[in-house]
């Protein structure tokens, strides 16, 4: 677990992200984070858009489905 604050800039609330956390994420400064809300109420911070890996996931297994169908057109 790693403690961090959150601090007020402007108008907007800011959680400050260590080295550590950014090395955790693979992020740096300027990279685009998505924050996930979890089934038990919890919030998942990840560098990685749910939405593309969902789509991702689906084609994959609509391309297990049809493997013969994609190496007889390819």
């Amino acid at each position: 677990m790693i403690e961090t604050k959150i601090r007020k800039v402007g108008n907007s609330a800011v959680m400050t992200l260590t080295t550590e956390m950014l090395t955790m994420l693979d992020a740096k400064e300027g990279d685009t984070l998505f924050v996930v809300r979890g089934d038990d109420g919890s919030l998942k911070i990840t560098p990685h858009d749910p939405a593309v890996a969902a789509a991702l996931a689906a084609a994959e297994i609509v391309m297990d489905e049809n493997r013969d169908l994609l190496q007889a057109l390819a």
